[in-house]
């Protein structure tokens, strides 16, 4: 039933933006993508460009249905209800939930811990804020920061010692997986489930979003296994191709076509123009300047005022901006 009805319902994911290679660099969105490419259900792929940080994205359109990724039981279960039960058969087997609990807290705790706190907050400001005014992405990525800060309870006395923590958990977890998988293609039943959807995007990230320097990363390569079932799977789910239609492309170097087109310039002769010598500035322009700068500077302060009451950070939050990555200076 679920089939005939998909055939006749156009279906939309709405994800956060592709990068580092990926159709979209946010770990619960890219879960939400492999699931549906298990389920073999065809479904457009668009991204949302206003409220980056919403914790209804992703968020899937199936004709007037809509499932939240916020919702109760979270998007992975409304696309089974939507497109059809990956884990039919085997959600009752002895290591199911066992697996699922390693997938959902210390995996994704770890990733959690390494996108916003081990790698300088660098590959969560891209994925969520980069698109961004500069100020606005700056508070809400120092803002989520600290936030991922207090749900792990880390603070300037025990961070080594969570540290520690978190990736030896992640440690055992890769241990327990690579066990689990042997010489299977999927980790249970050799069938794609849905802990296979959670587990491969965990891994995409890992591998494509980190830096070389990143802990999580190089455990996780040390893992044979773990880096076979990730090169075997991803030849068939995530295509270079899958970008949402209305995404512009951001990434070609803006060097190269410049280049080409002053190479035109020059074979044909033509003499670069030069260019008219500015006019020098009246008084009421660089009062005018002057006053544009102070406006600018009001705003930025205003929006870090307003976060941080609404947030109540000045009663309930250690405010350490060196411990979060942020910078005034960028």
């Amino acid at each position: 039933m679920a089939t005939e009805a998909n055939e006749s319902t156009q279906n939309t994911l709405v994800v956060r933006k592709p990068c580092f290679g990926l159709p979209t660099g946010c770990p619960q969105c890219l879960t939400a993508y492999i699931f549906l490419k298990f389920s073999q259900v065809p479904f457009n792929l668009d991204y949302h460009p206003n409220y980056p940080d919403s914790d209804q994205i992703p968020y899937f359109e199936a004709g007037d249905c809509v499932a939240y990724n916020n919702e109760k039981e979270g998007i992975i279960e409304g696309l089974k209800r939507d497109v059809g039960d990956l884990d039919s058969g085997i959600s009752s087997l002895p290591d199911w939930i066992a697996t699922k609990v390693l997938l959902t807290t210390w995996l994704a705790d770890a990733l959690e811990y390494e996108l916003w706190m081990g790698c300088s907050g660098s590959p969560a400001y891209k994925i969520y804020y980069s698109d961004l005014p500069w100020p606005v992405g700056k508070v809400l990525y120092w803002k989520k920061a600290l936030w991922v800060k207090q749900k792990h309870g880390i603070t300037k006395d025990n961070a080594e010692k969570k540290e520690e923590e978190i990736y030896r958990r992640a440690n055992s977890a890769y241990d327990a997986l690579s066990t689990l998988l042997g010489e299977q293609n999927y980790l249970f039943e050799n069938r794609p489930s849905s802990l296979d959807a959670i587990f491969l995007a965990h891994a995409l990230v890992v591998l494509q979003a980190l830096p070389e320097s990143s802990i999580l990363r190089a455990n996780f390569l040390e893992r044979i296994i773990l880096v076979r079932y990730v090169q075997q799977c991803n030849t068939k789910i995530v295509e270079a191709s899958a970008l949402p239609s209305n995404y512009p492309d951001f990434h070609a170097e803006p060097s190269s076509s410049s280049s080409s087109a002053s190479k035109g310039r020059s074979t044909s002769g033509s003499k670069p123009k030069t260019k008219p010598k500015r006019k020098p500035q009246t008084k009421e322009e660089k009062t005018f300047r002057r006053r544009a700068k102070y406006f600018v500077v009001a705003q930025l302060v205003a929006v870090i005022l307003f976060l941080s009451v609404r947030s109540g950070f000045g009663d309930d939050a250690d405010l350490d901006l060196d411990d979060v990555g942020y910078d005034f200076d960028e």
